[in-house]
């Protein structure tokens, strides 16, 4: 799941857009929040998934709590992370407590990973999102 969402490209050719889990972070965490009702629709995008998480009630928080969403630095178009599309990458995940973090994979497999929440200190944190519903 969350590996491939298709769509044309400015020749009118299919692409995997995901690049078969290589881009699926906000597809990854989108559908998750569609499932539990804190979102109102799938996405294909962190900024997508941005715009929905503030229209459904998320705001933001300065420490982390588990459940909470992350938002790491953008890095740059030419990051070996990214794959053809070169466009400047953000990311998204679950803060799920401990020091660490879920999210998808870009570097190797393409699903969704435990790791620390910083990545060992090597990207920073942007923007902490929490729901009033996870109080409860």
């Amino acid at each position: 799941m969350f590996r491939n969402i298709y769509g044309k490209d400015e020749s009118r050719n299919e692409v995997d857009i995901l690049e078969n889990g290589k881009n699926s972070c906000a597809a990854f965490i989108s559908w998750i929040l569609l499932a539990v009702e804190l979102i109102k629709r799938p996405h294909a995008t962190v900024q997508g998934t941005e715009r929905d998480l503030s229209e459904s009630g998320w705001y933001e928080i300065k420490e982390c709590r588990p459940g909470a969403i992350l938002f790491w630095e953008t890095l740059p178009g030419a990051s070996p992370l990214l794959g053809k599309f070169e466009a400047g990458h953000r990311h998204i995940g679950f803060y799920i407590g401990n020091d660490e973090a879920i999210s998808n994979d870009s570097k190797k497999t393409g699903f969704p990973r435990k790791h620390h929440y910083t990545y060992d200190g090597t990207r920073k944190i942007e923007k902490i999102l929490w729901h009033p519903q996870l109080d409860e």
